[in-house]
């Protein structure tokens, strides 16, 4: 591998009877050798990673099997092409040579969008149809709980547990619903009764709605073969509240591509790490939630080579751990969880805590610094782009009276467009304070000075309207010497302004330091302690043990303390060489910076591969058998007949799944889950099973 130039080295930088294989997320298959799944030779893969601060880039050379250029640019979330087009073109500038567009056989994109809309509650209207439920399940579906006003219309329908029509579709309701809603709501979600063992219902309603509205629509059982209706009914309300995110996203990738003539197939990163063709998950955005902690980790297995680590991804505005162990991703059976819901989506196993580079720290009246977990743009950022901003800092120290606004300022988001922000959605007071902020930082001061003007200011910026900047950790970094790419003289005078708010007196330059080291400190020990948590499985007991170690010492009383992760921490994401020295150091952990760790998301959104597992189930009742395909419930006379007719669906499922999002002809493996009736001898004593085909190929390669 090359390492980066300027990057720290590596080590530094019934009963249940089973059979078949285990199924394995394919998360890793490239990193360790899959039968047939090499990387195509003589090509060139770009890495996309589109985060909340940063977007980066990463050039592969596919033969050779390594990095050969990398790059960030600022995340413009105005329009994301932007940021996307200046990374591309940094790290296309980077190389020892040309590279012609036919050359570039894969682009692919890691992406944060999912997974903030559903934490910040952002979506499209949608209207949800619920068939055969009833009141008690759409209680425990959660979603008025989740999203008030949302209209959810029940209707009849339905089947039962072996797939056999329960009501008819009442079609003359759904009809009804159509009309009431289709000129109020952007999308459809569709969820129906055992429609897992049977998906007429909500595949005839689809074509309903499609043929009156042509608006998208999201069918519960296409996102998951879990019998949980209710859970699925989430899971697909969520879904279509995304499809315009994800839609975005594309469109703004494409224009980034169009702009170098880059045309091949663009590839998503989805929640357990695979991949998927764009247009395939444009109308499954859910899949995409923990998309890029999912990139991060394939990208640090990639890089480093290891097989167990416990992964520790920091960017600007999150710190994310997930865990390899024997080469496997460590992944969620119950489903992502996001936002307090959890979804019936398979991600890996991700623990996220507001811990970045650009995490706001906060002084409260006590003179108690906080750090996260909101963020903030680095006021170190703004005094590089914007001049002006030295200026405004100077005036607020050469005033007598200092206010915890200080080395504050606001503007809108980088990338900004005149017609973003919806006029008729705002109220004349969000209009006026719209129109008092501009692209070019302005003091809280001046703009936002009291309550009520905050509690405006604070709905724009939870709806990604307004930005603010302040001091964060990025800054502390800068005046320590740590990190030197913004302006470390607007850092600084910031620095100082905190001092003077926090102790009420002119701050001395030995202060300043201390009160920077402080952050930085604080940084270490919110890291440290995450990693423990993730270590010992999130079991935490003895809080004052863990505090003691994760603060840097060794003893509490006359006890000697000391805890320990037993496999290498592999640290990725920008910001994590200021830190994670430190965090070793204490938690007498090793600390391993791969090559190119700071665009390991990136590095992994490329070195994915296409994967999709189907699962189909059988029941038994000791004569007959039923194989619950999604062509309906198909019977059998034979628990061996059965089981072979469902592995052939499942097998033929998975294979047009992958197929169908641009896969290479993959491997199928199969697992088979049988419970048995009591003293059965052979599987005409079955009395239900589920068939598993997982398929994995790599992307078809263009160019």
């Amino acid at each position: 591998m090359i390492a980066s130039p300027g990057r720290k080295s590596a080590m530094a930088c019934g009963r249940s009877v089973k059979t078949g294989f285990p199924i394995v997320s394919a998360v890793l298959s490239v990193a360790f050798g899959f039968k047939g799944l090499g990387m195509a030779g003589g090509r060139y893969l770009i890495g996309v990673d589109t985060g909340g601060t940063y977007t980066d880039a990463a050039v592969i050379e596919a033969a050779g099997h390594k990095v050969i250029a990398s790059a960030k640019a600022l995340t413009t979330k105005g329009d994301l092409s932007v940021g996307v087009t200046e990374a591309i073109r940094a790290a296309l500038a980077k190389l020892p040579q040309d590279i012609a567009p036919e050359e570039i056989s894969l682009v692919s994109v890691s992406t944060t969008l999912a997974t903030n809309a559903v934490v910040e509650g952002h979506g499209d209207p949608v209207c949800v149809i619920l068939a055969g439920f009833d009141a008690k399940m759409v209680e425990r579906a959660g979603i008025a709980a989740a999203f008030p006003g949302m209209p959810v219309e029940i209707i009849g329908g339905g089947h039962d547990h072996n797939g056999d029509q329960k009501t008819p579709l009442d079609m003359a309701a759904l009809d009804e619903v159509i009309a009431r809603h289709q000129g109020k709501v952007d999308a459809f979600a569709i969820a129906s009764t055992f429609a897992v063992r049977n998906p007429a219902h909500e595949r005839r309603a689809r074509e309903r709605i499609v043929e009156l509205t042509g608006k998208p629509v999201t069918v519960s059982s296409e996102l998951s073969s879990a019998l949980d209706a209710p859970r699925r009914a989430l899971t697909s309300t969520l879904n279509a509240r995304l499809i315009s995110r994800i839609t975005w996203l594309i469109t703004a990738v494409r224009k980034a591509m169009a702009t170098f003539g880059i045309d091949c197939p663009l590839m998503i990163v989805k929640g357990d790490g695979t991949l998927a063709l764009a247009e395939t998950v444009a109308t499954r955005p859910i899949e995409t939630v923990l998309s890029g902690p999912a990139a991060s980790l394939v990208g640090a297995a990639w890089l480093s080579g290891l097989r167990d680590f416990l992964l520790s991804d920091m960017g600007g505005t999150t710190t994310d751990l997930g865990i390899l162990q024997n080469g496997r991703p460590k992944v969620n059976d119950e489903g992502a969880e996001v936002g307090g819901w959890r979804t019936m989506v398979k991600a890996i196993d991700v623990r996220t805590i507001g811990l970045g580079g650009d995490s706001e720290v906060s002084i409260g009246m006590n003179g108690a610094l906080t750090v996260g977990p909101s963020r903030i743009v680095p006021v170190s950022l703004i005094g590089q782009r914007f001049p002006e901003v030295l200026d405004m800092l100077d005036s607020m120290l050469s005033d007598p009276d200092v206010s915890s606004l200080a080395a504050r300022f606001v503007m809108r988001p980088l990338g900004w467009k005149e017609g973003m922000a919806d006029v008729a959605e705002l109220t004349p007071r969000e209009a006026q304070f719209m129109a008092m902020v501009g692209e070019r930082p302005r003091s809280l001061l001046q703009v936002a000075s009291s309550a009520g003007a905050q509690r405006v200011l604070n709905g724009l910026r939870k709806r990604g309207l307004v930005q603010v900047a302040g001091f964060s950790p990025s800054d502390a970094a800068h005046v320590l010497g740590l990190q030197n790419n913004w302006s470390a003289e607007a850092a600084h005078k910031a620095a100082a302004l905190n001092v003077r708010f926090r102790e009420m007196r002119m701050p001395t330059e030995d202060r300043i330091q201390a009160f920077a080291h402080e952050v930085w400190s604080e940084v270490v020990r919110l890291t440290g302690r995450v990693i423990l948590d993730m270590a010992l499985g999130n079991v935490t007991g003895g809080q004052a043990i863990l505090d003691a170690v994760c603060r840097g010492e060794d003893g509490i009383g006359l006890a000697r303390i000391s805890v320990a992760p037993k496999v290498p921490v592999v640290a990725v994401g920008g910001p994590v060489t200021v830190y994670y020295d430190e965090v070793g150091k204490r938690l007498k952990a090793q600390i391993v910076y791969p090559p190119f760790c700071d665009v390991a998301n990136a590095v992994g959104a490329a070195t994915g591969v296409i994967a999709r597992s189907v699962t189909i189930s059988v029941s038994g009742d000791g004569g007959a058998f039923r194989v619950h395909a999604p062509e309906g419930t198909l019977l059998a006379t034979s628990g061996s007949a059965a089981l072979a007719k469902a592995e052939e669906v499942a097998r033929r499922l998975a294979r047009a799944e992958v197929l169908g999002m641009g896969s290479d002809e993959p491997e199928i493996r199969v697992d088979i889950a049988k419970d048995m009736l009591p003293d059965a001898m052979n599987d005409d004593g079955l009395f239900a099973a589920r068939i598993t085909a997982e398929a994995i190929g790599r992307p078809q390669m263009g160019g």
